[in-house]
C-alpha cells in the first residue's frame, strides 16, 4: 500500500514561518497522511527542517526574482514532486504558493491567508474564482477570514478560520525564569516593567504606547519602566518622544532581541498596540507566560484577549493610561492558560480542522 501525502507549500521559512509549517504539519501527525513540507524560497537549513515537524522537507531556493510574477520553473517544479506520490490535498501559505499550486496540479488546495488585503486586487479575484471548485480558503483568525469574505462571494464554509496557535507544552518549557529573563534583558529586578515586542514601525504603534505610559506613570507603581523589544525606522522618533515626554529614563528600547518569546516572564503588564493585527502570536507568548494582556480592538487581537476590559481603541492614550494603571495596581484574575489549551493549542486546531466541511470533503473523497 502507497503512502498518502499532503504537500505543505510555503512561500518561505524566514520569521514566523518554519512554525507556520510545524502548526500545520502536527494537524497530521498519527493520522494516515505524512507531511512533506515545500519552500519555495530560502536556502537548505537543518534548524528548519527540524522545525517543520514534516515527514520530509524540499527547500526548492528559489530567489524572489524568479518567483516574481507566474514564472514557469516554479510551476514545474511543484508539478514534477506533486507528480511523483499519491497527494491527497495541498495545503498553501500565502498568495503565491497558492497560485502555483493551483497551476501545477489538478489537486485540491486549501491557501491559507495570513494578512489582510490578499483580495483587494481584481486579478487575484478573477484567479481564485477560477480554481474555486477545488480551491479553499483559511484566514488565521475571523478578521482575516471575514476580509476574505467581504471581496469574495463564496459560500461560507469554503472561506473558514483556523487560528494560528502554539505547541503550549514545548513553549512553555523553553521559558526563561523571570529573573533570567531580567538578566538577559537588562532590566532592573523589582521594578515593574510594561513590555511590548514589535518592530518599530507605524503599524505597530509603539507612539501611543509611550504617550499612554508617561500619561498613567505618575499613578503607576514606583519605578515602573516600559519595555520595548524590536528594531525598525521609527526607533529615533520613539527616543525623541519618550525625551519630549520626560519618560527617557523610564522606556527601555530593547532593540531585536533572538528568541525574546522565552523571556516574556519579565513582563508584569504586556501592550499589544498594534494596527490591525491579523493574529498577534505575541499574545499567545505571553499567555504561555501568564502576563496580563491589553490589546487594541481591532483586527485578530479581541479573539485572541476575548475580554473587553482588556481591549482599548486604537490610539486611544487616555484608555490604555487607564487600563495601564488598573492593570498594574488591581488584582487580576484571569484563566489565559485555560483560553490558550482550549482554543489556541495544536490539539484544539486538530480538532477544529478535521471537522471544518472544507477538510471532510477532501479526505473522505
Amino acid at each position: 500500500m502507497t503512502d498518502r501525502w499532503v504537500i505543505q507549500f510555503c512561500h518561505c521559512h524566514y520569521g514566523p514561518f518554519a512554525d507556520v509549517a510545524r502548526q500545520y504539519a502536527v494537524l497530521f501527525r498519527d493520522t494516515p497522511y505524512k507531511v512533506l513540507t515545500i519552500y519555495l524560497t530560502g536556502q537548505a537549513n537543518e534548524a528548519v527542517a527540524a522545525q517543520s515537524a514534516s515527514d520530509e522537507v524540499i527547500f526548492l531556493d528559489f530567489p524572489s526574482r524568479a518567483v516574481a510574477g507566474l514564472k514557469l520553473t516554479p510551476i514545474r517544479s511543484f508539478r514534477r514532486i506533486a507528480a511523483s506520490r499519491d497527494v491527497a490535498l495541498v495545503i498553501a501559505h500565502r498568495t503565491k504558493p497558492i497560485q502555483i499550486a493551483c497551476l501545477a496540479t489538478r489537486l485540491p488546495v486549501i491557501g491559507v491567508h495570513h494578512a489582510f488585503g490578499d483580495y483587494r486586487r481584481a486579478s487575484r479575484r478573477w484567479f481564485a474564482n477560477l480554481f474555486r471548485h477545488r480551491l479553499a480558503l483559511l484566514g488565521v483568525s475571523d478578521a482575516v477570514r471575514d476580509d476574505i469574505r467581504g471581496r469574495l462571494d463564496w459560500p461560507p464554509d469554503r472561506i473558514e478560520t483556523l487560528h494560528n496557535r502554539i505547541d503550549v507544552n514545548a513553549a512553555h518549557q523553553a521559558l526563561a525564569s523571570r529573573s533570567e529573563a531580567r538578566d538577559a534583558l537588562g532590566l532592573p529586578a523589582d521594578a515593574p516593567v510594561i513590555g511590548n515586542v514589535g518592530r518599530l514601525h507605524a503599524d505597530k504603534d509603539q507612539a501611543t504606547l509611550i504617550a499612554a505610559f508617561a500619561r498613567a506613570l505618575p499613578k503607576l507603581p514606583e519605578g515602573t519602566l516600559l519595555a520595548i523589544a524590536g528594531s525598525g525606522p521609527l526607533e529615533n522618533q520613539l527616543r525623541r518622544q519618550a525625551a519630549a515626554l520626560g519618560v527617557a529614563n523610564r522606556v527601555r528600547l530593547l532593540g531585536q532581541i533572538p528568541g525574546v518569546a522565552r523571556l516574556f516572564r519579565a513582563f508584569d503588564l504586556f501592550v499589544l498596540s498594534s494596527d490591525h493585527e491579523p493574529f498577534g502570536m505575541v499574545l499567545l507568548e505571553a499567555m504561555i507566560a501568564e502576563v496580563p494582556i491589553l490589546a487594541t480592538n481591532c483586527g485578530g487581537a479581541p479573539e485572541v484577549v476575548g475580554e473587553a476590559n482588556r481591549l482599548f481603541p486604537l490610539g486611544d492614550v487616555e484608555m490604555l493610561a487607564g487600563r495601564m494603571i488598573a492593570s498594574l495596581t488591581l488584582p487580576t484574575d484571569t484563566a489565559d492558560h485555560d483560553r490558550l489549551r482550549a482554543r489556541f493549542s495544536d490539539q484544539a486546531a486538530r480538532q477544529r480542522f478535521f471537522t471544518l466541511k472544507m477538510t471532510e470533503n477532501i479526505l473522505q473523497a
